[in-house]
């Protein structure tokens, strides 16, 4: 039943999706359960490329049997809103967190970048930030240093000196641009490799062709992502 835990035919046959290449969405439309439940099935027991289903029904036993310790207190989680589907809001974040995942960040850091984008309040503590997702300061703490590293996240003191963290205004132009230096590191990368193997040879003009693909694509990834802040402010 869509509510209920996965069955071991459920999971066998998530396993055949991945192996066929298929989107978590129709994986989900074809057992017949929500996409964000597929998602993080997916996402807790391997990934697209390392699911198994055994080794998936091995793991939910596993976690279902743990008893974790009681939480250090915290501040108390911002009340839902009204109007929302609590159980909705919840799978969007996973299905969110998720994606970002599979664009390289990190499990935690996606959690956190996703809980400081979708919250009303527009900051968390790490404090608040821990009790919402049931990590530990520390793992918090770590995560906000990576993203504030890549320009994700800016940090702010409150009028009780806390140290609260949000969502950067333009951290999909921070991201674009993070984007455009790493192709440029690569394409210099390659350029160096042209000298390397020598001017002219196969392997060389390869490498060349390499750089001058990165180096338009960079180019245009933030020539686009400056008009578009301008045109969006």
């Amino acid at each position: 039943m869509p509510g209920g835990r996965l069955t071991q035919r459920e999971r066998q046959q998530i396993a055949l999706g991945l192996a066929d290449d298929l989107a978590y969405a129709e994986i989900a439309r074809r057992i017949g359960r929500p996409t964000s439940t597929v998602t993080r099935e997916v996402m807790r027991n391997g990934g697209p490329t390392g699911y198994r289903a055994d080794a998936a029904r091995r793991a939910t036993e596993r976690r279902a049997h743990r008893r974790t310790p009681a939480p250090s207190p915290a501040p108390p989680a911002a009340p839902p809103v009204r109007g929302r589907d609590a159980e909705a809001v919840r799978a969007y974040e996973e299905a969110f967190a998720a994606l970002l995942m599979q664009s390289g960040l990190p499990r935690i850091a996606a959690q956190v970048l996703t809980a400081l984008l979708t919250t009303d309040a527009g900051s968390l503590t790490a404090a608040e930030l821990a009790q919402r997702l049931g990590v530990s300061p520390a793992s918090v703490s770590k995560a906000v240093t990576f993203l504030d590293r890549q320009g994700l996240v800016v940090r702010r003191r409150d009028d009780g000196r806390r140290e609260r963290y949000a969502a950067d205004n333009d951290v999909w132009y921070q991201s674009m641009l993070a984007t455009a230096r790493s192709n440029a590191q690569l394409a210099e990368t390659a350029r160096q490799g042209v000298g390397v193997l020598g001017r002219g040879t196969p392997a060389a003009v390869r490498l060349e062709n390499i750089a001058r693909f990165i180096d338009f694509v960079s180019e245009s990834i933030a020539r686009a992502a400056e008009q578009a802040r301008e045109v969006l402010r």
